[in-house]
């Protein structure tokens, strides 16, 4: 009877796991007054999401990665619980990841180098 119940219910969800969406393992979370942005890194690829401090409504929330010598991938509009994820090849190159939550944001400036 409790394996069953186990799983209806599934096993709960982690805060080292990857966001819906983003595969790989958490490389930097950037905190501000409205939420997270969260970039993830597999071997071949960067993944980010910005998500909301207090899901609920919807708001204006963007997320943008870029690879170092790429173009800026964008993900915006609104939203009730994240923006993203935005995903970009960053096998050997530096990306950097902004997100915002009605109108607060934070960036990372270039990381994964």
């Amino acid at each position: 009877m409790l394996a069953g119940l186990v799983l209806l219910l599934g096993t709960p969800a982690t805060a080292a796991q990857a966001a819906p969406g983003c595969s790989g393992r958490p490389a930097k979370t950037v905190a501000f007054a409205t939420g997270e942005l969260r970039v993830y890194k597999s071997r071949t690829h960067a993944c980010a999401v910005a998500v909301a401090k207090a899901p609920g409504k919807k708001r204006a929330m963007s997320v943008t990665l870029q690879p170092r010598g790429g173009r800026v991938v964008k993900d915006s509009g609104s939203f009730t619980t994240m923006a993203g994820p935005v995903t970009v090849n960053a096998l050997n190159r530096c990306v950097r990841a902004t997100g915002a939550v009605a109108g607060k944001s934070a960036s990372t400036g270039w990381i994964l180098c």
